[in-house]
């Protein structure tokens, strides 16, 4: 299967390199300097199980996603309009496109743009890149995939693949689960730049999380979420299982590049103020990573 990559970070190279390697034709979208490493020397993945060099495509322009059977969307939150409308004029008739993003309304923002039904997805994995065409999975790899006509089949595809997947019609649900673990950590990993399990362990980090919960908890109720009932002992695990990870947030901090606290803490201030919700620890940690950014 031929299949374009937009956006070619962490997941997007991790997920890439995969399939890659499962044979199938990848072309990996990206920066300059990226493009210009991996077409040199192949994408390097370093992990438990594998580690070496993985030839695979990659280009600079949008247009690579012609005649693509699936597109993996992995861009930035805040980066969702303007690369859905550079790839919009080249996908094919028969192209799927899964949104492979943070945050809960990538999927509907990419729909409009591109004038198709994006497939929403929920993405665990723990990825890092660590340097120009060098990708670093710490763990996890597996996707929830939102119903479709061609979800069964791409579900199968990535099993097939190494990366476990599942279709799910509880995915919007699967989406807010995420959002609220990721409220929870990565702003707060973010300004301290530091891994979950060091993090947690510092003084009022656990309470200042709790709130956060808290907040977040109360906007999707308000939004009429399903969640399950032991989720905050779930994300409390998070520190134990992927003690060693610092969030993509703090990750992105730290290169001097924009975060997504604005789809991510920010969404939940947005949102619980339409629902009459008021989330002011949400609000003062997007406050505080916003400050950290314009720096």
């Amino acid at each position: 299967m031929k299949i374009a990559v937009m956006g070619a970070g962490a997941v997007g190279c991790y997920y890439g390199a995969m399939l890659a390697r499962a044979g199938h034709d990848v072309v990996l979208i990206g920066r300059p300097a990226f493009v210009e490493a991996v077409t040199k020397n192949g994408l390097l993945l370093e992990s438990k199980h594998f580690t070496g060099r993985v030839p695979i495509h990659a280009n600079t322009s949008p247009g690579a996603v012609k005649d693509a059977d699936l597109v993996l969307f992995c861009v930035k939150s805040g980066d969702t309009e303007s690369a859905g409308a550079d790839i919009a004029p080249f996908l094919s008739p028969h192209t799927s496109v899964l949104s492979m993003q943070n945050g809960v309304d990538n999927a509907a923002r990419l729909s409009t743009v591109i004038g198709r039904h994006a497939i929403p997805v929920v993405v665990y994995v723990a990825t890092e890149m660590a340097g120009p065409g060098h990708v670093r999975h710490h763990g996890r790899g597996d996707l929830a995939i939102g119903p479709s006509d061609a979800s069964a089949a791409i579900a199968a595809l990535m099993t097939d693949a190494g990366l476990p997947s599942q279709v799910s019609d509880r995915v919007f649900d699967a989406l807010w689960t995420k959002l609220i673990i990721n409220c929870a950590y990565n702003g707060l990993s973010a300004i301290a730049q530091l891994p979950y399990g060091e993090l947690i362990r510092r003084p009022h980090v656990l309470e200042t999380m709790r709130s956060l919960y808290d907040e977040c908890i109360a906007v999707a109720r308000a939004d009429g979420i399903t969640l399950a009932d032991n989720l905050w002992q779930s994300l409390l695990d998070i520190a134990v299982n992927m003690a060693a990870q610092r969030s993509s947030t703090a990750q992105d901090l730290a290169r001097g590049k924009k975060t997504e606290i604005e789809h991510l803490n920010g969404y939940v201030v947005r949102r619980g103020n339409d629902l009459g919700v008021l989330a002011p620890v949400n609000r003062a940690i997007l406050c505080s990573v916003l400050l950290l950014n314009s720096r």
